[in-house]
Order: C-alpha cells, then sequence, then structure tokens
C-alpha cells in the first residue's frame, strides 16, 4: 500500500486557472510557494464527486520542459491517494 500524507495548508489567492489552460504560472513559484502544486491538484480533484473518481482514468499532459517530471510525481501520487 501507498503511504497517505495528509498536509495542513492554507489556500493560495492567485489560484485561479483561466480557460481550457490550467494554472499557468512561473515555474519558480511553483518551486518556491510551499505546496502550491499540491494545493492546486487537490482543489481539482476535491472538485469531482468520490463516486465519479473511482475506477476513472485521469491523463496528464506535459510539454517535457523543466519541472515537468516532478508535477507529474506530484499528481500521480496526489491522484492514487485520493
Amino acid at each position: 500500500p501507498i503511504p497517505v500524507l495528509t498536509v495542513q495548508t492554507s489556500p493560495y489567492e492567485d489560484q485561479r486557472p483561466t480557460g481550457g489552460g490550467g494554472l499557468r504560472r512561473p515555474t519558480a513559484l511553483f518551486e518556491s510557494q510551499r505546496n502550491y502544486l499540491p494545493n492546486f491538484v487537490q482543489s481539482l480533484l476535491s472538485s469531482v464527486d468520490l463516486r465519479d473518481r473511482q475506477g476513472c482514468t485521469m491523463v496528464v499532459g506535459s510539454d517535457g520542459r523543466y519541472f515537468s517530471k516532478t508535477a507529474i510525481e506530484i499528481v500521480v501520487q496526489m491522484a492514487a491517494a485520493n
């Protein structure tokens, strides 16, 4: 089993996606702000009813640039924990 870690955190006011482009911010922001990416990912996962999440497929896209691998790992781990 994968260990699940619960992290206390607070929302970031600037995490409002625009259109279908997701959360477009400089990479440095994701790296410097504690739990910036996990907060956003959890908000997306929480917006889908638990019954709809179970057994579903999630697709994570990337352009392969810097930080992509780390970001994908975080998204996959959080999706599995949910």
